[in-house]
């Protein structure tokens, strides 16, 4: 632990520097062309050969070990969210309208201060530790997760186990929170689009109104959860944006709905789905006018490996104090798709603590997101020992 600390210590400030990049110039997913170039350029530095463009802009490394012995991976993701940044920083987004706004910048640069690390301590154990950098993790219809390991990410060397993590403001610096088991949600999408008459406010019986019939069914969908999920289930439905009209004395012609579907039971799923196209098109069809559901099927939810928790929590403990280390006693309705990952081989994830003391903690996805970069070191810490300690164990 002491050697780790160390070597931390002593990438510190390149780690930082890294990070200053990354955040001030975001890319939203997909689009992480010069992020994934910068990435692999500071491998290359280190003595590494990464393989790029896996499963779009994802790269990889291998940092192989003294001797044989099984394969780890650790994974951050590196895509940027379509938000204008507020935060007021001097390496603030350069990018308009592009912002590191979930601290993806703060995961990759950790795995490369984490690549520091052990290039530098591959002489000191066995096995090997394979960099999962990853594109698109915004992005549940195309998730960079999945594209990555059907590009075999998980192969060439195969990966036995894996690790990620996410930084948050809502923990102190020097904790770190997770659970065993199931920790997110099934995070769906999903878009209607009502297709009415327009014609003269004057004269609505001539037309269809659009916007009426999307306000009754924006409406009725909230009765699914109420009424159609048992009360011990855990559900949400919401509406996120809603589209109609292009002047105020005309009907809408149109309406377009969007907004996203969380639950944890694979059979609360299925029914959300069918109730949601049966209500928005029986009120369309009941209203005159014609609907088309679209429902899109995301992420899976966050299944920690018991083992792999344990290890983490028994190894987060020694670095940090048992107070420290947080069980989180309830499965979110976020998404992650480190949950593919985590389909495929044993896995972990967890929270890495950076919330301020003197100032306001904005929450993810805010134009004001923040995260503590004291609690990097803590991130990284707990990642790379976890690490060590499972190539030690295996």
């Amino acid at each position: 632990m002491e050697r780790v600390d160390h070597l931390i210590h002593k990438y510190a400030e390149t780690v930082m520097e890294h990070y200053r990049w990354l955040h001030a110039h975001p890319e939203v997913s997909g689009e992480e062309k010069e992020s994934a170039a910068y990435i692999a350029a500071a491998l290359r530095k280190m003595g590494l050969e990464p393989v790029e463009n896996v499963g779009g802009y994802g790269v990889t490394a291998v940092i192989e070990g003294k001797g044989p012995g099984k394969c780890i991976g650790l994974r951050a993701d590196f895509d940027a969210l379509p938000i204008q940044e507020e935060t007021g920083l001097p390496f603030a987004s350069q990018n308009p309208g592009v912002m590191h706004a979930c601290g993806h910048d703060s995961h990759a640069a950790m795995l490369l201060g984490a690549a520091y690390v052990l290039c530098e301590m591959k002489n000191e154990f066995n096995g090997k530790v394979k960099l999962l950098f990853q594109p698109s993790e915004e992005k549940s219809s195309d998730s960079g997760a999945k594209r990555m390991i059907a590009d075999g990410a998980l192969e060439n060397p195969h990966v036995d186990a894996v690790i990620g993590q996410h930084v948050g403001c809502g923990n102190p610096v020097g904790t770190v929170a997770s659970r065993p088991g199931l920790m997110s949600a099934f995070s769906d999408s999903f878009t209607i689009t009502i297709e009415g008459k327009a014609c003269h406010a004057s004269a609505p019986h001539n037309g269809v109104d659009a916007l009426l019939v999307g306000a009754q069914i924006v409406t009725a969908l909230q009765s699914i959860v109420a009424r159609n999920v048992a009360p011990l289930k855990c559900a949400v439905l919401t509406i996120g944006k809603m589209t109609a009209g292009d002047r105020y004395n005309v009907l809408a012609g149109r309406c377009e709905i969007a907004g996203t579907c969380r639950n944890h039971d694979p059979a609360v799923r299925d029914m959300m789905e069918k109730r949601m196209e049966s209500i928005a098109c029986g009120i369309a069809e009941g209203m005159g006018a014609t609907c088309r559901f679209n429902y899109i099927r995301g992420y899976s939810p966050l299944n920690n490996n018991e083992d792999m928790y344990d290890l983490l929590k028994e190894t987060a403990g020694e670095l940090l104090g048992t107070e420290n280390v947080k069980l989180i006693q309830n499965a979110s309705l976020g998404g992650e798709d480190f949950s593919f990952f985590e389909r495929e081989v044993p896995g972990v994830f967890f929270h890495t603590g950076c919330k301020w003391q003197d100032r306001e903690n904005a929450p993810a996805h805010n134009g004001k997101f923040c995260p503590n970069p004291e609690g990097f070191f803590t991130g990284g810490r707990v990642m790379i020992t976890t690490a060590l300690k499972y190539l030690a164990k295996n």
